[in-house]
């Protein structure tokens, strides 16, 4: 069966429109102060069954606006900061909503942006599940990133924290995989 995120193991060619993805991931313990926030946006992406394909919906509350793209992601194959390929193309509303007739599995979320980290505040299933990332233009950059003390663990190698993964990732799949970290969430945090 094939799942959301996944190919059948075809190797893709980078082509000359991707580009190299830097970024380190970490766990935190809860949501951003909002007085943090510099930026909100609401996250619906869909992930297209038996591909490497995401189309992503991100609303932004705060000034208005609607952006609309199709991703491909390339997994590098290694650990550390670069995580691959990726090639993005923006859609008009007319491509979104075609695209998204296809089959595929949602995952929910909002990004509250908390320079230099975008944090991701996950729905559904994945409710009190709160990860950060941080992305890098080179790999000393990313070397050398020191992650603020709100950072329980870093997860950047740990392949249960991609969005490929996570959106077939079950509510009690995923509570245990945040007690390994000590992150026990309270619901009504949440």
């Amino acid at each position: 069966m094939e799942r959301a995120g996944e190919s059948r193991g075809e190797v893709v060619s980078p082509g000359k429109y991707a580009r190299i993805e830097r970024e380190r991931r970490f766990l935190l313990a809860g949501p951003p102060a909002p007085s943090s926030v510099t930026a909100t946006r609401v996250i619906t992406d869909r992930y297209l069954v038996g591909t490497r394909l995401r189309l992503r919906r991100a609303e932004r509350p705060d000034i208005g606006g609607c952006e609309l793209k199709l991703t491909q992601k390339v997994p590098a194959g290694q650990l550390g900061a670069v995580q691959g390929l990726i090639t993005n193309t923006y859609l008009s509303p007319a491509e979104y909503d075609l695209l998204a007739s296809l089959p595929a599995a949602v995952l929910s979320k909002t990004r509250f942006s908390v320079p230099p980290l975008g944090v991701d505040v996950f729905e559904g299933p994945l409710r009190g599940l709160v990860l950060a990332e941080a992305e890098f233009t080179g790999d000393g950059e990313a070397l050398g990133f020191v992650p603020p003390p709100e950072c329980v663990a870093e997860v950047t190698d740990d392949a249960r924290f991609t969005g490929g993964r996570l959106v077939g990732t079950s509510r009690e799949r995923l509570l245990a995989w945040l007690g390994e970290f000590g992150i026990r969430p309270c619901a009504p945090q949440w």
